[in-house]
């Protein structure tokens, strides 16, 4: 019976930092793009001055504000997230599932890099 890992390599963690590291950067051009998306404060011309369809124009540009800030908040909490794991692969505990104590699968911290539980663990939630 093969024995069962009970933590990833170096060099395995190292892989796994620069899957993170090049999430953080896009996560950090996407935050940045969503920032400046609802605070738009370089127009300065006359286009919102004529009366025709304003209250409507208002409303809207209000509601894609709303919505852009709620995106630049789940992007926070996902840089957060994958801040985090940086910090367990600094910890050497990086893939750990924190419910059962085994692996994560390799696969699944791929695709979910900052995951903190293994399948097994989610399907129990």
């Amino acid at each position: 019976m093969a024995e069962m890992k009970e933590k990833y390599s170096d060099t395995e963690l190292q892989e796994f930092k620069e899957i993170i590291l090049k999430k953080i950067a896009t996560a950090e051009e996407d935050l940045t793009f969503l920032r400046s998306a609802f605070k738009n404060d370089s127009n300065n011309g006359t286009d919102d001055t004529s009366p025709t369809f304003k209250a409507f124009e208002e409303g809207s540009e209000t509601m894609s504000k709303e919505s852009n800030v709620k995106l630049a908040l789940r992007q926070e909490k996902f840089i957060r997230d994958l801040k985090n794991a940086l910090l367990r692969i600094e910890n050497k505990t990086y893939g750990i599932c924190r419910v059962t104590g085994k692996l994560i699968q390799k696969e699944r911290l791929k695709l979910v890099p900052h995951a903190t539980l293994s399948i097994a663990a989610k399907n129990m939630q």
